[in-house]
């Protein structure tokens, strides 16, 4: 019972930050404790999995996925940090693999030797798009392997899955 009730709790922001949440609170006519509570609730959901001990390996990529670069910057999570949090006690069978979690880090970090990594990966050769776009292309790409190789292989390998049926028939 002693866990349903609130707690206050003291959070360090720069100036900028509040200047934001003041702003943001006075346009929706809110509290500025509601847009702060409201940013918890969706991180939270977000990142939920992480919350579940048990989830690990192939279920946590879509996290990744999701949250992009962002938690992987705030966080500064190197490639050590990400195996141990995706890979830590799974099987063989539901482990990302190596190479995924290194270009996981380096996007977070070192954006150009990834998008190199990731341009090896699937032997794609195209010109350069400016740096902006170079960021959101290069995000694109690696969702688009991580979902293909780690989210939409689990779905088909499920007996339900779309592939499955496509198997049976052929």
């Amino acid at each position: 019972m002693q866990e349903a009730r609130k707690q206050a709790v003291s959070l360090r922001l720069s100036a900028g930050d509040i200047r934001k949440i003041k702003k943001l609170a006075k346009r929706l006519g809110v509290r500025d404790s509601d847009v702060i509570r409201y940013a918890l609730k969706v991180m939270l959901a977000k990142l939920a999995p992480l919350c579940d001990s048990s989830t690990r390996g192939r279920s946590l990529v879509p996290v990744f996925i999701d949250t992009g670069v962002d938690i992987l910057q705030h966080f500064e999570l190197d490639e050590e940090r990400l195996e141990a949090v995706i890979n830590g006690g799974v099987e063989d069978e539901h482990r990302v693999d190596t190479d995924d979690i290194q270009l996981m880090a380096m996007i977070g970090m070192q954006r150009n030797y990834a998008k190199l990594s990731l341009r090896d990966l699937h032997d794609k050769v195209a010109a350069p798009p400016a740096s902006n776009a170079l960021d959101d292309t290069l995000s694109t790409n690696f969702r688009r392997h991580l979902y293909a190789k780690y989210v939409q292989r689990e779905q088909s390998a499920s007996p339900t899955g779309p592939d499955r049926r496509k198997k049976s028939a052929s």
